[in-house]
Order: structure tokens, then C-alpha cells, then sequence
């Protein structure tokens, strides 16, 4: 992503916490393509990120992307909650527990609109497998609900989203989810494939 940031000649600044500097990878290529705009934060010589340090002020020009354990993505989330939506991009290591309010493991309908099948998902059983064992070309990855190779648009329908991915507000739309966790609040959801 820097070095892709960088060819296209972005104004951009990485600031790169870990536990030891020995445990921290690719700090060479790092500092090599961006020098000063890289900076290293180890743990045993820095402390704690200082997250209440970084931009506070938020830019409409400005996007902040943050990769890492669950507790320093909720003090990011916390620091830039005042920032427009759409400013912050997480990664996660792992899955969040993620079950809205309303959400059931009662079974549903899947019209899956492209391939003309509609199939019944049973509790405790993906819509991802479910389709995949009706035939439908079924795109996935982790089954976790994190890489975001799954994400499908929802034609009709209300998703019970239980993606680490999404946003708040592209949960509220109910536009796409991510068929490898997410399940239904309706009794049918119709998608795009």
C-alpha cells in the first residue's frame, strides 16, 4: 500500500508500533522508500503508541488506515470518532464477535439472483457453503468475516452482519455483506449471484 501511495505521489506518513524493533518487519523497505515520512514506534524503546499524538484535526483530505490488535484499533476508533465517515479503514488480525441485536441462527432463503437457484441456509451453516454446494460461483477466503473476498450485493432483504469489514454506515445501508458469516434478519434475502 506505501509503495503504491508512493508511485502515485500521495502525501502520506506511516506510523509503525510493534513490541521490539527485531519483531518488526520490512522496517528497511519501509524507511528506504519513505525516510522521513516512516515513522518506527517499538514498544521497549517508545512505550504505547501515542494515538491522542497523531492528527487530530480532521481533514477531508485525509484518510487514515490502521492494521493491528483489537485494542489499538479501538483507541483509533476512538481517537478519530469525531473525523467524517469513511475517514478510518481497519484491518483486524482475527474476527470480531460480531452478532447485531435481532440477530438469529434460524434458518432463511437465498434467491441467488445470477444463478437463478434459491437454496435454504440452516442454522450454523454459511450462506457461502450452502451456495457453493448448489452450484453458484462462490468467491471466498478466510471464513472469518476479515478479508473481505466474499462481499456480495444484497438485492432484497435485510443481512445480520457479523463482518469485522464493514462500516457502520454500509451495514445501515444493507447494500453488500459478507457471505462467509453474515446471515439474514429476514426470512429471504435476495443476491447478486
Amino acid at each position: 500500500m506505501i509503495e503504491a501511495a508512493n508511485r502515485a505521489g500521495a502525501d502520506w506518513s506511516l506510523v509503525y508500533g510493534g513490541r521490539t524493533a527485531a519483531s518488526m518487519a520490512f522496517t528497511c523497505h519501509l524507511i528506504a522508500i519513505g525516510d522521513r515520512r516512516v515513522h518506527l514506534r517499538p514498544q521497549d524503546q517508545c512505550g504505547l503508541l501515542d494515538i491522542n499524538g497523531l492528527p487530530s484535526e480532521p481533514d477531508p483530505d485525509t484518510l487514515i488506515y490502521c492494521c493491528g490488535p483489537e485494542p489499538l484499533l479501538a483507541a483509533v476508533q476512538a481517537a478519530s470518532a469525531h473525523w467524517p465517515a469513511g475517514s478510518l479503514h481497519v484491518e483486524r488480525f482475527a474476527a470480531r464477535a460480531t452478532v447485531e441485536e435481532g440477530g438469529t441462527d434460524s434458518t432463511f432463503e437465498v434467491e441467488l439472483a445470477q444463478s437463478g437457484i434459491t437454496v435454504t441456509v440452516p442454522p450454523e451453516v454459511s450462506i457461502v457453503d450452502v451456495a457453493e454446494a448448489a452450484g453458484a460461483p462462490v468467491i471466498y477466503s478466510c471464513q472469518e468475516g476479515t478479508c473481505g473476498s466474499c462481499e456480495v450485493a444484497v438485492l432484497g432483504g435485510e443481512p445480520d452482519h457479523r463482518d469485522s469489514i464493514l462500516s457502520e454506515a454500509e451495514r445501515e445501508s444493507g447494500k453488500s455483506m459478507m457471505i462467509c458469516v453474515s446471515r439474514a434478519k429476514s426470512d429471504r434475502i435476495v443476491l447478486d449471484l
